[in-house]
């Protein structure tokens, strides 16, 4: 069954445009590209603690039927307002403000410059999880 999250995809009709982005929100290069008749189609990062897969692709290769899901991948961040008040800085628009969800549990969203719903959230079990793995 599900053991964790290996990649999640975001989609945008500027790809080189995205990865800039992307580079400039993670402090990262992207470390796998897939260009198609010399254009990327497909970047992808290594995010975080578990080096989780955040993968870039050409809206073109949208799975029919993806554009109307509702999933929502939250990455942990450990400060919610200032990750936030980043994201937007860097041009994402709110999606959800940050709100508290019980203790050590604070959700937020931003749609991202390409359209892509984007989830950040403090995560006490992320934080709990990641201190057994060590």
């Amino acid at each position: 069954m599900l053991r964790g999250f290996a990649t999640v995809n975001y989609f945008a009709d500027d790809v080189p445009a995205a990865v800039a982005w992307y580079t400039e929100v993670l402090g990262a290069e992207p470390y796998f590209k897939h260009e198609i008749n010399g254009q990327p189609a497909y970047v992808e990062f290594r995010v975080g603690d578990y080096t989780h897969e955040l993968g870039i692709a050409d809206r073109r290769y949208v799975p029919a039927g993806e554009r109307e899901s509702g999933q929502i991948v939250y990455w942990h961040v450990d400060d919610v307002y200032a990750s936030f008040e980043r994201l937007l800085t860097l041009g994402a628009k709110a999606h959800m403000m940050p709100i508290k969800r019980g203790d050590g549990f604070v959700p937020a969203s931003v749609i991202d410059p390409f359209g892509n719903i984007l989830g950040i959230m403090y995560n006490q079990h992320y934080l709990d999880v990641l201190g057994e793995k060590r």
